[in-house]
């Protein structure tokens, strides 16, 4: 009976009638609802509801999870093998029922899943294959099934350093940026060419496709957003790429799966231990000349009115965009509010020389952006604190004629590797908003002139 078992749920050869692919799948999926239910239960204290269960987004986990996040990684680690049963029986339950096996890759789309196996359950067998019972004929082309355990592998991976680096440790890390998308690229590679040596070309392709794949579920998931994502796939398909290399090499030599296959254990593992060092502080620094005098100019930067809606593609985009400045107090201790349409700013003044100087520290701070996702509003972990502004200043200089010099500065950092690369649309956001505010003072300024 076990070996029977074995065969149905992780094997490739048997044919799976919708009888059998119902039972099995109602079944599994209520073995995996009560293995939940009960450690959440037993280590979080909370009721994991069949709602909670059915849930597509990893934020109904964190949210419930909130007091023991530990146990994310957990939970995934415990899906991975379930993932692996359901992708085997869909792809022989397609082929028996005449369908292109291929359509079990829809088993990785979160609620897709759901649809998927409804529909499989109602197919009738169509299939013209004979299936004698020794030596049992492949039902699916021996490429695919590599490809769909490459796949599998990969966003076991992804989920699983993700929930570790991000959720745990609340680190976007060299690991993370780097790590992951190398191991993708390895393990998928490894994977299709272990046993089979492949084409070169069709290990990168499938290496590529892994790395989108497990991007997509990240904002399927909801465990980032659309913008984030798309803008750390070039680097994460670009180091995915010697990924491949490698993995085809080590499945070319002949390596033990142990060995080989474990090599894909190493990043998560790294990720939990990664050191995360103090990121460096940037400064962007904006001037405007303005057609008036620094005590005109001084009044409207200390506080002004509402800013006009933004038409800025950025700020479209969802980058928070400033709206108005108020002030609570004068001079050094008072407390200076920026609000955007994200959320305020909280500044308190820390240097006030009236019509020279007005410096704050930045001691709270609405998110930098509000992401696109699917499922509407969302809010990823690096919306807080991880790109963030420290400290401002704005300088008036004197200059002929009754005209200012009005320069503005923000310090910030950006606690994301690598730094490099997120500094660059980090610098372009800040310079916006400068460009906004420093203009917006200048249209009031001149108009009282």
């Amino acid at each position: 009976m076990l070996d029977r078992w074995v065969r149905l749920w992780f094997g490739f050869r048997d044919p799976v009638d919708r009888g059998t692919y119902f039972r099995h799948g109602v079944g599994l999926m209520a073995l995996k609802y009560g293995i939940d239910a009960l450690i959440i239960w037993r280590f979080a204290g909370r009721v994991w509801t069949p709602l909670n269960y059915l849930s597509p987004l990893l934020s109904t986990r964190t949210e419930l999870l909130r007091d023991a996040q530990w146990l994310i990684p957990l939970l995934v680690a415990i899906a991975l093998p379930f993932l692996w049963i359901g992708v085997s029986m869909s792809m022989r339950r397609a082929a028996d029922a005449g369908v292109t096996p291929w359509i079990a890759l829809l088993f990785f789309v979160p609620a897709m899943n759901f649809v998927l196996m409804g529909w499989l359950s109602l197919l009738p067998s169509k299939s013209t294959v004979e299936w004698p019972v020794e030596p049992p004929p492949p039902v699916v082309d021996d490429r695919l099934k590599s490809a769909m355990l490459g796949v599998a592998a990969s966003l076991g991976i992804t989920l699983l350093t993700v929930g570790v680096g991000v959720y745990l440790r609340r680190s976007y890390s060299t690991g993370l940026f780097l790590g992951v998308p190398f191991t993708i690229g390895y393990i998928s590679s490894y994977i299709y060419n272990h046993g089979h040596e492949r084409p070169a070309g069709q290990s990168l392709m499938l290496a590529l496709a892994s790395v989108s794949i497990s991007a997509g579920a990240l904002i399927l998931f909801a465990l980032e957003g659309s913008i984030c994502t798309l803008m750390a796939l070039p680097i994460a398909l670009a180091i995915a790429f010697p990924g491949a290399v490698l993995g085809r090499i080590v499945a070319r030599r002949g390596v033990h799966a142990a060995m080989g296959g474990g090599m894909a254990l190493v990043v998560p593992v790294f990720v939990g231990v990664e050191p995360r060092p103090a990121p460096p502080v940037h400064e962007v620094v904006t001037v405007v000349e303005i057609a008036a005098p620094p005590d005109v100019v001084w009044r409207h930067v200390v506080s002004f009115p509402d800013l006009a809606p933004p038409t800025e593609r950025l700020f479209r985009a969802g980058v928070a965009a400033p709206l108005r400045a108020r002030i609570d107090g004068r001079g050094v201790g008072a407390i200076r509010y920026c609000d955007f349409t994200t959320g305020s700013f909280v500044e308190p003044i820390t240097a006030w020389e009236e019509n020279q100087l007005l410096a704050f520290d930045i001691t709270a701070q609405a998110p930098p952006m509000t992401e696109l996702s699917p499922y509407g509003e969302i809010h990823p972990p690096h919306l807080d604190g991880y790109f963030r502004a420290t400290h401002g200043e704005f300088r008036l200089t004197p200059l002929p004629g009754g005209r200012t010099r009005l320069e503005g500065r923000t310090d910030y950092v950006v606690d994301m590797f690598p730094q490099v690369y997120w500094t660059v649309p980090a610098r372009a956001i800040v310079t916006a908003i400068h460009a906004r505010v420093l203009h917006h003072i200048q249209t009031l300024a001149e108009e009282l002139q």
